[in-house]
């Protein structure tokens, strides 16, 4: 059910340009959006279940990433108008998002008491702990730029709509590298989804020709 939540912020980003960036997207994009949320319901329809507080924040969460990917493509653009090299390029979105989120860090690490935590674990005295923690740091810096970097030089919706278009590929090798039992709703999942890919392809080759 999450994931077919997650497939609505697709449609509210879509409205979003429409009344944002006076941006009309064509039928087939809207057809693709479509099926990724058949193809999420498909998926989701044997785990659905109903708690008032989960869907409330899913719901929040929704509207959030809308509006993130929204703002962060108006930031874009009025900096073009701004700033004196009439651009700001990847590094420095990156730097200024990450700069920005350090004040919530730390206050997130005072209200669950993470100092506390972290002078008593034994997880710093293991090498290995520094390489993967290291690691991450440095995947979640190339992630942070390369949504930068594609944000720019797309729109909200495609970033959007391609980010849901992974779980397709992510799916079929689950199934092929852990033998995952496959049923009726999880390959008509597969196959919606992959329709919409087609859908949604076959839309942006039409606009730019």
């Amino acid at each position: 059910m999450v994931t077919v939540l997650k497939n609505v912020t697709n449609v509210i980003t879509a409205i979003g340009e429409m009344y944002l960036f006076n941006k009309h997207h064509d039928n087939r994009v809207w057809a693709a959006l479509f099926l990724m949320i058949i193809s999420a319901i498909s998926g989701g329809i044997t785990d659905l279940s109903f708690h008032a507080v989960g869907y409330t924040w899913q719901i929040i969460n929704c509207f959030l990433t809308a509006s993130y990917s929204l703002t962060l493509r108006r930031v874009m653009d009025t900096a073009k108008q701004v700033t004196k090299s009439g651009d700001l390029n990847e590094f420095s979105m990156v730097l200024l998002n990450n700069t920005l989120s350090i004040p919530l860090g730390v206050l997130l690490i005072l209200i669950f008491n993470e100092v506390d935590y972290l002078s008593k674990t034994p997880l710093l005295r293991l090498p290995i702990f520094w390489l993967v923690i290291t690691l991450s740091g440095l995947l979640g810096l190339a992630i942070s730029f390369t949504s930068m970097w594609f944000l720019h030089q797309t729109g909200a919706t495609t970033y959007s709509l391609v980010g849901s278009l992974n779980k397709i590929p992510l799916s079929v090798a689950g199934i092929l590298l852990f033998h995952v039992p496959t049923s009726l709703e999880n390959s008509a999942s597969i196959f919606f989804g992959l329709l919409a890919g087609v859908f949604f392809a076959r839309a942006k080759m039409r606009e730019r020709s």
